[in-house]
């Protein structure tokens, strides 16, 4: 597992966002910290807000890594990777939904960082593609829309994609939201069944349903860029052909569809057995979705889907979605000769379970 917060010590006192250079004639911008010394212990950099320690790490590891660093806890988080794909901010853990598998539970509190984050993306390298997640970021709407306004007009070179439930889009949103730097924006939607009541109840709030469909039409007007998303757990697996047949029709909007199978943490880890829906076992409904979506000229993958858990002629729907950091195989996928494609499994996916399910290529 690829760690992304590390022990710091600073000299400053308050937050800050440095980016960190070996090599000092790459040092560019106020922001940049260059290295001064490097040992078995770690590495240390100089820059606008004086001395920075890192232990446990190589300073050529972070090379171009974009850090927030909090002296008060002593850590430093690397928000946007420099060699990495997967760069995601997590800007508040509030959230007006309670889904039953969240893999981020929520938290009452908000600390405000939007400022630190534009900063941190004002500095990401170039082209880059950069998540924001929650909690729910709409919660801060008008924040959320400052900082893409203000990024995608000095940075128009870099995207972003945005996990939210949508239940927050008014249609005063429909003018700003038609501005060209959202039109960078792909914003991530969950939708878990064409019933409104199961779907309600997955997300643990009633009238979701309905409101997301309000929203749909804000962001239908808005021109937005949609990505459904669908994550499978038992209540929900023998609805797919009908959700299918929703999103054929009323939703035919949306850029793609993502069918997720569940990730093993958060809420979803002490309710595995009555949440986990095998796919390998009981493909069926996803066949029938997948082969309804792709009928009607939509765009659609499989998320979080083990290449050899899935039928051969759906293979290539499954990519390697799990973030880098994150991701890892079990010991029975060792022999496996298409790895390389494959997602493979959340690092704390019980590899006891992996290897019982997997039947390596």
């Amino acid at each position: 597992m690829i760690p992304l917060s590390l022990p710091a010590v600073s000299e400053a006192t308050m937050p800050y966002v440095a980016r960190l250079r070996v090599d000092p004639a790459t040092a560019i911008d106020e922001a940049d910290a260059v290295l001064v010394v490097e040992d078995e212990e770690g590495a240390s950099f100089s820059g606008l807000h004086g001395l920075l320690t890192l232990e446990g790490v190589c300073a050529d590891a972070l090379e171009g890594d974009v850090m927030l660093v909090q002296p008060d806890t002593g850590r430093a988080d690397r928000l946007l990777r420099h060699g990495s794909s997967h760069n995601t901010l997590l800007v508040t853990e509030r959230c007006d939904q309670l889904c039953v598998m969240c893999s981020q539970p929520p938290r009452k509190t908000h600390v405000d960082r939007f400022a630190l984050f534009e900063q941190a993306c004002l500095l990401a390298r170039p082209n880059i593609v950069i998540g924001i997640t929650g909690g729910e970021p709409t919660l801060y709407k008008d924040d959320l829309f400052g900082l893409i306004e203000r990024v995608g007009t000095v940075r128009p070179d870099i995207e972003f994609h945005i996990l939210t439930n949508a239940q927050h889009f008014e249609a005063s949103d429909v003018d700003r939201l038609r501005q060209d730097v959202f039109r960078r924006v792909s914003w991530g939607i969950p939708l878990y069944s064409h019933e409104p009541a199961r779907h309600d109840e997955i997300v643990g709030k009633t009238g979701a349903f309905d409101r997301l469909q309000r929203s749909f039409h804000v962001l239908l007007l808005a021109g937005a860029r949609i990505e459904l998303r669908t994550v499978l757990i038992q209540d929900n697996i023998d609805d797919l052909p009908r959700l299918a047949r929703l999103v054929a029709s009323r939703l035919r909007f949306i850029e793609s569809w993502s069918i997720m199978q569940l990730e093993k943490t958060g809420f979803a880890r002490n309710r595995w057995a009555g949440l986990f829906a095998d796919h390998k076992v009981g493909f069926e409904p996803v066949a029938a979705a997948l082969d309804y979506a792709l009928l009607h000229g939509k765009a659609v993958h499989l998320f979080n889907f083990p290449r050899c858990t899935v039928p051969a002629q759906y293979r290539a729907l499954a990519p390697a979605s799990i973030s880098d950091w994150k991701r890892k195989f079990a010991p029975a996928c060792a022999t496996c000769r298409e790895q390389d494609q494959c997602c493979g499994f959340f690092e704390w996916h019980p590899d006891e379970h992996a290897n019982a399910w997997i039947s390596p290529l």
